[in-house]
């Protein structure tokens, strides 16, 4: 056996992904903020790449213009445009020699409304804690412990570090940390600091001027037969009536906050801009996609002038070529994205007819390798397609994603959707007596007089995705 480094040659076939694909894919899963987003990117980066002005195939005028000129001047005037064109490309292409260019009024006036309409950012707890720290009389000491335990709250606002572990921390006098946490837990809004739940409400219980001696009583003893709805174990053991026990109950949820720093730095929604629209006409229902902010791209019509003059110089050329091709790539992209949304759209538009009509009882289970074959795509393909897509539909604005769900056979042999089944659910569970409501094996029944027929986890797992809590806690007394 002889050991050494050979070198073979081996036919093989392999199926590699080219950039121009990867991007192709990436803008198709792009919703349409995101994609308005990239488009700006990629108009900065090539300068080949331009947003189509309608003016400009209009300006009839300007082609009178043009063919009245000189050769001499049209010479002139084209070196001075080929000069600026390759002025713009090399700041481009050098992010730190980007220049500021002038704007038209009315493009400042745009710039200017969108600033004063943008939404300020959401004021974080600790800068609202700090805020009010900063009008105390507090020393530089207690401000840096102060500080520190307000950094140290989670975003309910709790406190996790013992006044032992902060001092530790920080290498200073344990009264210095507990003064600190006295100063923290004394800011708005009350329960700010607090060690756990119960903590925490009897803190806003003390700031009030009056609480009832049972309420209070509830909080410090009962949090946990409140969680599992034990009313009548409550009433039991205070010696109240059930009616007193409930009056607590609903004046604790009313007035008390059991996350009083949730509400700071808190996401703000965003705006839903559907990618499809569906509109029913004459009885037809017509499919369509929304461009929404999404610019028609075209070529930069420079590029011919640019590659001539760049023949002399191969790199040069060479580089041109490149960024010409990637315009004309991402120009593809987005138009293969378009169309690609309105073919799977459509698909999904005929195969729920009944629910576009009747609401989401009528919704048809479908699997995304049905409508994939239909439309002659790749599974992942329609994946991607629906990602963060939005439709609007005669029935609200909706996920494209939440058209494609499993589904049983009821006893007439027709497929009802999970989505359906849900709501059935929520239906029954909302219609009964809740001094008395159904257990999940009543649910089943309740289910099957309506001619679906699921096993009882199924409801089970039903109930808990839809946000119902058990038949034990749903109880009212």
């Amino acid at each position: 056996m002889r050991l050494g480094l050979t070198q073979q040659l081996r036919a093989e076939q392999r199926q590699v992904q080219s950039p121009q694909m990867i991007q192709a894919m990436q803008v198709l899963q792009c919703p349409m903020a995101e994609l308005r987003d990239q488009i700006d990117q990629e108009l900065q980066e090539n300068v080949f790449l331009e947003v189509r002005d309608d003016r400009d195939d209009a300006d009839e005028g300007g082609r009178v213009a043009e063919a009245e000129r000189s050769p001499e001047t049209k010479e002139r005037d084209e070196a001075a445009e080929l000069w600026n064109e390759l002025e713009n490309l090399e700041r481009r292409s050098d992010p730190g020699g980007i220049r500021p260019t002038r704007m038209s009024d009315d493009e400042a006036d745009r710039r200017l409304d969108a600033l004063y309409n943008a939404p300020d950012h959401a004021m974080s707890l600790p800068d609202h804690l700090l805020g009010q720290v900063r009008m105390l009389d507090v020393d530089d000491d207690l401000y840096r412990v102060v500080e520190h335990v307000v950094f140290s709250l989670d975003e309910d606002g709790r406190l996790g570090d013992t006044a032992e572990q902060i001092a530790d921390s920080l290498l200073v006098p344990i009264p210095l940390a507990e003064k600190a946490i006295d100063i923290v837990r004394s800011l708005d809004p009350p329960g700010v600091g607090a060690r756990d739940l119960k903590d925490c409400l009897l803190m806003q219980l003390d700031r009030m001027s009056y609480v009832r001696q049972l309420t209070r009583r509830v909080v410090e003893s009962h949090l946990d037969d409140l969680a599992m709805n034990r009313i009548p174990k409550i009433a039991k053991e205070t010696g109240a009536s059930i009616e007193d026990v409930k009056e607590s109950w609903a004046f604790i949820r009313d007035h008390l906050k059991p996350h009083p720093g949730a509400a700071f730095g808190e996401s703000r929604n965003s705006t839903v801009n559907p990618d499809v629209l569906v509109d029913e006409v004459d009885g037809r229902f017509e499919v369509r996609t929304e461009r929404g902010s999404i610019p028609e791209l075209t070529l930069s019509p420079s590029y011919k002038n640019l590659l001539k003059e760049a023949r002399s110089d191969p790199k040069v050329h060479e580089y041109l070529r490149r960024k010409i091709e990637a315009a004309k790539w991402f120009i593809e992209a987005v138009h293969q994205r378009q169309n690609t949304i309105q073919r799977i759209a459509s698909e999904i538009v005929s195969r729920q007819q009944d629910f576009l009509r009747e609401g989401v009882r009528h919704l048809r289970p479908m699997k995304m390798q049905d409508v994939a074959d239909a439309v002659g795509v790749h599974i992942s393909t329609v994946s991607r397609a629906i990602s963060g897509k939005y439709i609007q539909t005669p029935q609200g604005i909706m996920e494209m994603k939440r058209f494609f769900s499993g589904g049983t056979v009821t006893d007439s042999g027709e497929m009802v959707s999970q989505r359906a089944i849900k709501d059935k659910l929520r239906e029954i569970v909302d219609a009964e007596d809740k001094h008395n409501p159904l257990s999940d094996d009543q649910l089943v029944d309740a289910l099957r007089q309506h001619g679906v027929q699921i096993a009882r986890r199924t409801v089970t797992k039903y109930r808990k995705a839809l946000g119902l809590e058990s038949s034990t806690r749903r109880r009212e007394f």
